[in-house]
């Protein structure tokens, strides 16, 4: 099951490109959206999430199950944030191709 939180506590159990685009156009600095996978045949935390920061760009981060695998990027394009969010929730593979990312996993272990 997925699920999206965003903001000031707003959670939604469906998430759609229509949601997740609202959701992100209307970010203030410091917000954040984060869609989770909640699977019980799967250990651990399967999430990504986007924080508009204050100069504007987006920071995105997943994890992949474990704190070492977790990474991170930044852009300035919100269409691309956008659509990796989708792609993630729709588990399509291509979703990361558009950025380059970092492993920052160290910082959570």
């Amino acid at each position: 099951m997925l699920m999206m939180s965003y903001g000031s506590g707003n959670v939604f159990r469906r998430t759609t490109k229509p949601k997740v685009g609202l959701a992100i156009a209307n970010m203030q600095p410091g917000w954040a959206v984060v869609v989770e996978r909640a699977e019980d045949e799967r250990p651990g935390d399967w999430y990504v999430q986007v924080l508009l920061r204050k100069d504007n760009t987006f920071q995105l981060e997943y994890r992949d199950g474990e704190p070492s695998q977790h990474f991170q990027t930044r852009t300035v394009s919100r269409e691309k944030v956008i659509d990796a969010v989708v792609g993630w929730a729709k588990n399509d593979p291509a979703w990361k191709e558009a950025f380059m990312w970092n492993n920052i996993g160290a910082e959570f272990e």
